[in-house]
């Protein structure tokens, strides 16, 4: 039976009353393993410029070994881009004081809503200055923090340049010298672990590949660059920056660490009537931030897995309020869907996506780039997008529309967006893209008419 909309309002209202913290609808028959120590909330933290969502397949995997959904908890920073300087205000983006000041809030908000003395925080990236900030510099904060993992993040720096010396990242920056500067890099009685690569990070690497202008510079850092000392460290080989602390092998990891028992699984456990739900974010042009949008319009449409085409009438349509908020809608477990997303002065966004199996509060959609001029000479143009890390060839499978994407480098990987951009003879038809295991179909739309398509990878 298909939930009615004050049920799913009621479940989507109940699962975000504490915005903008997300966490999906209360889960149901999911029981603890018997023995299994109580569990206590996990705060998940994003990095420089994402948001919540990259968390979903996370939140979905501790769900399947029986934590509590109330007690998972991703958080949307409001201004997720660090600024060039940290202590020079500037437009859109967040000092690092004003990250950590977020998650004292956060942090208060969810041990006055459960009762909890203690939680855990997990970050990628960005998000683990967050942490070590809030540990060190917020009075009693270390007293409310039980574990803390930081995947992938930056612990000795990504560049010591002193032309931008007391950027966020930088290691001689003001913060990270502080959080640097003592005899160990943890607090007594929180426990700290860190995940990084091998060498695969691209933000831990000895020369600056990341930068088109200067690939060949010297950073100061290395692939050991996100380990603490007095800190539990795993190294996850292979994996890239995002992969550490979103790929299943991180998970797991994680997982252990905060529970004290390994998962007992790794694969996602379907629910019967996932119901969907999240925010649209951004500001007019394509900025990467994770305030709420108002007026923009959501149409959610089941497609064929084949070929892309739209399955009946919209399953559901809303335009957005002050909060943001465009959902819930209720789906099947094995459903593609198409989302669209028309958002005032950004492109007409149709993201296709692979099946979701479970529930989730936290299915955000940001209004893809503006078109580029290139974009407009052609008829139609689509992006094959992995949020949840990056594309490495020869180590991954990657093809869009049969080839893989010549933009994609070979070596550490790097890119986690793809361009295919066809001429208006060929728009409507299906095209594949394909990252090892997930096959997402989509189609392209008319340039012309301010549209862009995107295939969204889960995994």
């Amino acid at each position: 039976m298909i939930p009615s909309r004050r049920d799913l309002l009621r479940l989507s209202l109940a699962a975000t009353a504490a915005a903008p913290l997300a966490a999906s609808p209360p889960a149901r028959g999911q029981g603890r393993p018997a023995g299994a120590a109580p569990a206590s909330p996990i705060l998940f933290l994003h990095g420089n410029g994402d948001h919540a969502a990259l968390w979903l397949t996370t939140l979905w995997r501790f769900e399947g070994n029986g934590w509590p959904r109330e007690l998972l908890h991703a958080l949307n920073f409001p201004d997720p881009l660090a600024r060039d300087d940290d202590a020079v205000p500037q437009p859109g983006r967040s000092s690092s004081a004003e990250q950590t000041d977020f998650l004292a809030g956060q942090v208060r908000e969810v041990r006055a809503r459960t009762g909890a003395e203690r939680v855990a925080l997990v970050a990628n990236s960005r998000g683990g200055n967050v942490i070590r900030d809030y540990v060190t510099r917020v009075e009693g904060a270390a007293a409310q923090v039980s574990h803390a993992v930081l995947c992938g993040t930056p612990n000795r720096g990504v560049y010591d340049w002193p032309e931008i010396r007391n950027r966020e990242f930088n290691s001689n920056s003001d913060l990270l010298r502080r959080l640097n500067g003592g005899e160990t890099d943890v607090v007594p009685g929180t426990a700290f672990l860190t995940l990084r690569s091998d060498g695969n990070d691209l933000f831990a690497q000895p020369r600056a590949v990341w930068s088109p202008a200067t690939p060949d510079r010297p950073t100061g850092t290395d692939a050991a660059g996100p380990e603490l000392r007095g800190a539990t460290s795993v190294v996850l080989p292979g994996l890239d920056h995002r992969e550490v602390a979103y790929h299943p092998r991180a998970f797991a990891e994680i997982f252990a660490f905060v529970a004290g028992r390994a998962p007992e699984r790794l694969s996602v456990v379907p629910e019967a009537r996932p119901v969907l739900d999240g925010l649209v974010t951004g500001t007019p042009g394509g900025a990467q931030n994770n305030r709420p949008v108002e007026g923009a319009a959501v149409e959610v449409f089941r497609t064929d897995p084949e070929t892309s085409a739209r399955i009946g009438e919209a399953l559901h349509r809303r335009t957005t309020g002050a909060d943001g908020r465009w959902g819930p809608v209720a789906v099947a477990p094995d459903w593609t869907l198409e989302f669209v997303l028309a958002a005032p002065g950004s492109p007409v966004t149709h993201f296709y996506r692979s099946p979701f199996p479970r529930s989730s509060a936290v299915v955000h959609l940001r209004p893809a780039r503006p078109l580029t001029d290139a974009d407009r000479a052609a008829g139609g143009v689509l992006l094959m997008t992995r949020p949840r890390g990056y594309f490495g060839v020869p180590r991954d499978a990657v093809l869009l529309d049969g080839r893989t994407p010549p933009e994609i480098p070979r070596g550490i990987a790097r890119a986690s967006v793809a361009t295919l951009r066809l001429p208006a003879a060929e728009l409507g038809r299906p095209v594949a893209a394909l990252f090892n295991e997930e096959r997402v179909v989509a189609r392209a739309w008319p340039a012309a008419e301010n549209r862009i398509a995107v295939a969204e990878l889960t995994g």
